[in-house]
């Protein structure tokens, strides 16, 4: 059987109806999903996918239908379209259990060209596919494809468990493209961004474990870091960023005391500027790993000083905190949010921030983002009791121990002046 094909080739072997599994975003095969688009005779064809970096024409097709376990831009985007976009509540971890039991017919990953032993690095994502990609090879009634491209980087695993890449004898087809991994622009902060990250700033030690997300405050911190007077610092996050890039090169970075995974960085998959990749390339001290490992809370307690800095839509004065839905319709996604907050608060060292503007304004009217109470049917991402430390630019709420009457008012002194005394009234009644 030929085993090297164009992406319409590699297409073709689909049948009209049938169900592909890709990982998400930096994982995802985009010159495949571009070759779905110009097949027009789906019948009943189920992609599950996620963090979609692209708007693929397949998914406008009536006959297609998307489970996203993650949802970006283009996600959105499709959903308010009125295509046929779900989401499929679960954490990270869960993806690989959700991976399992959906047993795709086919499964499609982004990689290296092979090198010379036949092996196909993963390069930007590791994830929650890495064994199921495994398993999909070995079945003889399942189509694993891998789309290659020179311009992504050779990335490290954590061999001889975790090799971080497939083999061509595993492969029943390959797609030789030559398409640059997705860049994500530089995010500027807000001055209530900068403000919270300075907040922020006072948790940090020589020494910490670090994990961060994407967006301002994640970048403000690494920036004060970066260019602070501090360092010996170790990471520990899901996704590696173009900031804990930064924080590398500034040599603030050893990963000499985490106690667990020591001497490398260790995340899961990353997503940043063209600079970012061009670094990965080769490094040695970051390393890729499952997220059955990354985002284990259990693990993630084991790092000495852990920190965790996290973001929110929403909290109320209870605590339970919003992150990935707005009034109900799905915004991102779960992720690692509830595993990070919960892991990184498990041992008297460690701190878990939650950071969050205190107003945000849909219709150019403030809105607070610290409420009384969640209107009915909010969807929460992360429970009351696992919330350790709530920052906004206007302070710090250290709620992790007080009594629900404490809380409240704690939460309250962190909202925007406009709000404050309302809210402190509300804390007197919950």
């Amino acid at each position: 059987m030929k085993k090297n094909v164009t992406p319409d080739e590699a297409c073709a072997r689909l049948r009209s109806t049938d169900v592909l599994a890709t990982g998400l975003g930096p994982a995802e095969p985009t010159l495949l999903l571009e070759a779905l688009g110009r097949r027009d005779d789906w019948k009943d064809l189920t992609v599950a996918a996620g963090l979609l970096t692209h708007l693929f024409a397949v998914f406008a097709h009536p006959a297609v239908r998307l489970r996203s376990a993650f949802f970006g831009p283009v996600e959105r985007a499709l959903a308010a379209a009125g295509h046929r976009v779900e989401f499929v509540p679960g954490d990270f971890r869960r993806f690989k259990l959700f991976a399992e039991r959906l047993r795709a017919r086919v499964m499609a990953t982004a990689a290296c060209p092979p090198d010379a032993d036949g092996r196909l690095n993963l390069s930007l994502h590791a994830g929650a596919t890495v064994e199921e990609l495994h398993r999909c090879g070995r079945d003889p009634e399942r189509i694993l494809i891998v789309e290659t491209s020179p311009h992504l980087p050779r990335t490290m695993g954590l061999p001889p468990e975790h090799t971080h890449c497939l083999h061509l004898d595993e492969v029943d087809l390959l797609i030789e493209g030559d398409r640059m991994p997705v860049a994500l622009p530089d995010v500027q902060p807000s001055p209530e961004e900068r403000a919270i990250a300075e907040h922020a700033r006072a948790f940090v030690h020589d020494g910490t474990t670090l994990q961060t997300g994407i967006g301002g405050v994640p970048t403000a911190v690494a920036a004060l870091l970066a260019n602070g007077t501090g360092g010996d610092y170790g990471i520990h996050t899901e996704m590696f960023t173009t900031g804990l890039m930064h924080l590398h090169t500034a040599g603030k970075v050893s990963n000499a005391h985490k106690g667990i995974y020591d001497g490398f960085s260790a995340t899961t998959f990353a997503m940043g500027s063209e600079e970012l990749y061009a670094w990965l390339d080769g490094r040695e001290d970051v390393r890729f790993l499952p997220v059955e490992l990354i985002n284990e809370p259990a693990i993630i307690a084991a790092n000495r000083n852990m920190l965790s800095i996290n973001g929110a839509l929403s909290l109320d004065l209870y605590g339970q905190v919003v992150a990935d839905t707005i009034d109900g319709r799905q915004h991102s996604g779960i992720g690692g949010h509830e595993d990070f907050t919960s892991g990184a608060s498990l041992e008297s060292d460690d701190r878990s921030l939650i950071c969050l503007p205190s107003t945000v304004q849909p219709d150019g009217r403030a809105l607070s983002r610290i409420v009384a109470r969640h209107p009915e049917g909010t969807l929460v991402t992360t429970p009351r009791h696992q919330v350790d430390v709530v920052i906004t630019e206007h302070g710090v709420a250290e709620v992790a121990g007080l009594t629900v009457r404490e809380r409240a008012r704690a939460l309250a002194r962190i909202a925007a002046p406009q709000f404050r005394d309302p809210l402190l009234e509300d804390a007197e009644r919950v």
